[in-house]
């Protein structure tokens, strides 16, 4: 990935100049062009999204729109990677920078994988085990997944995948998000010392025995959501103690005591929907990055609502994509150019299509 830096021409531009070409833009390319929106962006580029949404949402928003010749998805690099695949052929999918990738996502690579695979296979039959790739992951992950029998998975459905995935083998691969993957297979009954360990790719055989792999069912990668691994337990009971009647409600990438110290927990979607829906005076404390709290509080004025974190957590790789870039890519779709293209090759896309397909189904 490299991004070229932008014209100096539109990096001069105020906030206003910027706003009013997008406007003149998107009007000029209508129908065409649809603008997908994570919920973890700015302010100032989520009020263009045609669609917010989670990965799972945004994903499923991207096939069910064949009509559309271009997509701009304002998220990160592995997002419009899967956009990529389940569109059409002819439909192309734009990242404004692409420098917005995911530290999540980096810390685990094809290779990695595969490495990790044949070590597996030394203590045992890797045809009994299901591997699961969070959609935070490169493309080639999901084909290695597809190619193996397995799925994707999202945090609004990761219980209902490893769930499938459980059933159809004896152990289970989750990767590259260890906590997520701990998290879910807690809530299906799972015990995280007896049932499970964490395979490091960066010691000598994962830093596992056989022994070790042939006695665990959950086999969960040494991978981790910078963003969400700043959420503690003592955050949790400061605000307890400052707020008694609060409710606390935490993303599954945070770690398993967070999780267990908090009310609820649940996707980027399922935080929405239960904040939105609670009644008027009730205090939220949320463990999530700080746009999409923030955004929150400001659409619930009736109940006070605010980030566990005292220092502030946005996505830094998502914060990446800010309006210039944004415009840059528009106005290159107006003068006909095609510039930032996310395109996955149909030797990688095939297989990964598997692993995407197969979530949607179980979905």
């Amino acid at each position: 990935m490299y991004q070229k830096p932008l014209p100096i021409e539109i990096t001069c531009l105020t906030p206003e100049e910027t706003d009013a070409r997008i406007t003149t833009a998107r009007r000029c390319l209508g129908e065409d062009l649809i603008i997908l929106g994570h919920h973890y962006q700015r302010d100032e580029i989520i009020k263009w999204a045609d669609f917010r949404g989670d990965s799972l949402k945004l994903s499923q928003l991207a096939a069910q729109h064949p009509e559309a010749k271009y997509f701009i998805f304002c998220g990160v690099h592995f997002m419009a990677e899967s956009a990529d695949i389940l569109t059409t052929e002819e439909q192309i999918v734009i990242l404004p920078n692409m420098n917005a990738g995911c530290s999540m996502a980096d810390m685990a690579n094809i290779h990695q994988v595969e490495d990790c695979w044949e070590v597996l296979g030394q203590a045992t039959d890797t045809s009994r085990i299901v591997p699961i790739t969070y959609v935070n992951s490169t493309a080639a992950l999901k084909a290695f997944v597809g190619r193996n029998g397995g799925a994707s998975c999202t945090s609004s459905n990761a219980a209902k995948v490893v769930e499938w995935a459980l059933n159809r083998g004896d152990k289970l691969l989750f990767f590259p998000d260890q906590h997520l993957g701990r998290n879910t297979a807690v809530a299906l009954g799972l015990d995280p010392e007896r049932d499970m360990f964490v395979y490091d790719p960066h010691k000598p055989n994962g830093g596992t025995t056989p022994e070790e792999i042939q006695a665990k069912r959950v086999i969960l990668w040494k991978g981790h959501c910078s963003t969400h691994a700043r959420f503690t337990v003592t955050q949790i009971a400061e605000t307890r103690a400052k707020y008694p009647d609060v409710q606390i409600i935490v993303h599954p990438e945070c770690s398993l005591d967070v999780v267990n110290a908090a009310d609820s927990y649940g996707s980027t979607e399922k935080i929405l929907k239960t904040v939105t829906d609670a009644p008027a005076g009730t205090t939220w404390g949320i463990g999530t990055e700080i746009n999409m709290v923030s955004r929150l509080a400001r659409a619930n004025p009736d109940k006070t609502i605010f980030c566990l974190d005292p220092v502030v957590c946005p996505c830094s790789t998502m914060y990446r994509i800010q309006p210039h870039y944004l415009l840059w890519v528009m106005e290159a779709l107006v003068r006909g150019e095609v510039v930032n293209q996310i395109k996955v090759p149909e030797s990688i896309a095939k297989d990964a299509r598997l692993a995407l397909d197969r979530m949607l189904t179980i979905v």
